[in-house]
This record gives C-alpha cells, structure tokens and sequence, in this order.
C-alpha cells in the first residue's frame, strides 16, 4: 500500500512555513520557507526538527531549474521543466545515484504521476482529498518519500512562479 500525504498549495510561498501530513492527519515533516535569501530555498524537516533536504531554485538558467540537496548540502536531484511539451506538462528528475523520473500530468489541477521509466513511483492528485487548495501525494513503497515529496513541491513552486510572471505581464500590457 501506497504512503499518502497530504500538502496545502497555498502555503507554499517563500517566507511561509507549512507542515506535510500523513493519511492520518498527523504531522510529519515541516517546509521552512527560508527568507533573507537571494535565491528561493526550502528546507525539509523532520517532527523534531532535523534538517532531511532542501529545495533550492537555481538561478540565471534557460529552463525553470531547482535542485534538492541533502542534509549535507549534496545534490540529490536536479529538476528541470522540459521545453517541448506537445500534450501534456512535463519536467525531467535526473536523479543522483539513481533512476531519473519523468513528471507528467496536469500539473494546475494537481494531477500528475512520477514515473520511472515505464514504473509509477508517485501519483500526485486533487481526488482524494475534499479540502480547497490541498492535495494528495501516494508515493509507492520502496521509493524515496522525501525526494518524492520535494519533486512535488519544487514542481509546485515552479508552477506558481509561471502563474505570477503570466499574470504580471498582462497586468503590463493592461496599463499600456
């Protein structure tokens, strides 16, 4: 059986902390959006407190790029928007030290899945969940929940950027 989590989108600004929640409703992992940074940067924690990843926007690169790194500050996953999208979105997970995943989906509604390869490893996904602005996240077993996790909210992050650079360029062109 699949591990579940629930997130809540509009938490998920710089600056603002949010907890992530099992199936339970129990808190399990704490975002801190961290300010005073010139680059966006979260970092996940455990309930008590301890440092698991973070995820950092890369900055003055072509595509939108963020990188998670572990507690240490080693990369562990480089997520980038694919440029070419004919159907659907698309992001592209290279993975240190292992299988690269490949995000697909409709990623406004939150309802994508994470593959590996031909394998689902993470469906992320507004169905399940009957509160506004929260959405699911069932990650397989054997899978990496925390990398998972910060793909899902890196990606979201992402998103929310492109919303507000669409939104400040016609509000631009509105003034014109």
């Amino acid at each position: 059986m699949p591990n579940r989590y629930k997130i809540h989108q509009k938490l998920i600004s710089i600056g603002d902390d949010f907890w992530i929640e099992n199936q339970e409703g129990q808190k399990v992992f704490k975002v801190d959006g961290k300010v005073f940074r010139i680059r966006k940067t979260l970092v996940f924690e455990d309930a008590n407190g301890k440092t698991l990843c973070s995820i950092k926007e890369r900055l003055l690169t072509i595509k939108d790029t963020m990188v998670i790194a572990d507690a240490k500050g080693g990369q562990m996953a480089v997520i980038k928007k694919a440029l070419l999208t004919p159907l659907r979105d698309r992001w592209d997970v290279k993975v240190n030290g292992g299988p690269d995943l490949d995000v697909q989906g409709n990623f406004l509604d939150h309802e994508y899945a994470i593959k590996d390869g031909r394998n689902k490893v993470a469906e992320i996904s507004k169905k399940w969940i009957s509160i506004t602005d929260t959405y699911g996240v069932d990650i397989e077993d054997g899978q990496n929940d925390i990398l998972i996790l910060a793909v899902a909210i890196a990606i979201d992050m992402m998103m929310h950027d492109d919303d507000e650079k669409k939104e400040k360029k016609e509000n631009k062109e509105k003034r014109k």
